[in-house]
């Protein structure tokens, strides 16, 4: 599996070209052109064209290039994969699968995947992730985080999910009374905790409300503290905030070092623990500061 930067994932219209220029130079660290919901059905299939075109021509610099599919139970979803693949090839780097209900989803997009990069004879991989938006996408999460060695990440995609849910929110997907809590924690917890048994990525779902940075900031800081690793956005200017809630802070590379160093001397010395500023550390820090220098790593610090 690529190990990708996935802090901010941008969402844009497929049908939209004028917005592909933006999109590409937005620093996004995966841009998706939307095939699907941000398409109005009968623009759905000369959106292949243009998606194909901007990934090939445009210049995305580091960025990952992406498209969301249609859901494999739309009369559009093998038309998006050989349609686009054929014209875009190595310009592809990840499909998003949405509405996924099962394993069986994804080896369907899997298995036609494979016989269209044969068939052109691309060597690269083209990578899947996967939305949980159904309530039994959930049930069958763990399944579904496992189901194909292309899939890097798994999404939560709270817009749908609520709506199959059955729940009572209002357009940015919150519940429409004092709720405690967060009332999507079980789903997120549940998608969480699959995609790291699995070894991939979780990334936390749309904040509509592209007019709030400080809300959507708060939501961004909340998904990260549970694991995940990115947010999608809906508006460029989510991209930053995004970018830098998810990255490591100049302080938590420092202190990751410290303890590592800290655990190696009492290694070093026979023992199984030590202390770091008036606090235990053992094993089970030096895995938390692993992850922070891995995340260091990927983005380049």
């Amino acid at each position: 599996m690529t190990v990708r930067a996935r802090r901010s994932e941008l969402a844009t219209p497929a049908s939209n070209e004028w917005m592909f220029a933006k999109a590409a130079g937005s620093g996004a660290d995966l841009v998706f052109l939307d095939l699907e919901d941000a398409c109005a059905p009968a623009e759905r299939e000369a959106a292949r064209g243009k998606a194909a075109a901007a990934l090939r021509d445009l210049d995305w610099g580091r960025t990952t290039r992406a498209i969301r599919m249609n859901g494999v139970d739309t009369r559009w979803a093998y038309g998006d994969v050989i349609e686009v693949v054929t014209a875009a090839r190595e310009a592809l780097d990840v499909i998003i699968v949405p509405k996924v209900r099962s394993a069986r989803d994804v080896w369907w997009v899997d298995v036609l995947l494979t016989q269209v990069e044969q068939t052109l004879g691309l060597t690269k991989k083209i990578a899947l992730e996967v939305l949980i938006e159904e309530t039994e996408g959930l049930e069958n999460v763990g399944e579904i985080a496992r189901a194909s060695p292309r899939l890097e990440a798994v999404i939560f995609g709270a817009g749908d999910f609520s709506a199959s849910q059955g729940a009572r929110v209002d357009t940015n997907f919150d519940p429409i009374v004092d709720y405690p809590g967060d009332m999507w924690h079980y789903a997120r917890a549940r998608i969480v905790v699959a995609a790291r048994s699995a070894g991939v990525d979780a990334i936390d779902a749309p904040f509509p409300n592209y007019r709030a940075p400080d809300a959507y900031r708060v939501a961004a800081q909340n998904a990260g503290a549970m694991g995940y690793v990115g947010k999608w956005a809906i508006h460029p200017s989510q991209v930053e905030i995004a970018n830098e809630v998810f990255a490591p802070t100049e302080d938590e590379i420092e202190h990751a070092r410290k303890v590592v160093a800290a655990y190696r001397e009492a290694e070093a010395a026979g023992r199984g623990a030590s202390g770091l500023d008036g606090m235990l550390v053992d094993a089970a820090h030096l895995r938390h500061a692993d992850n922070i220098t891995r995340k260091a790593e990927l983005l380049g610090r």
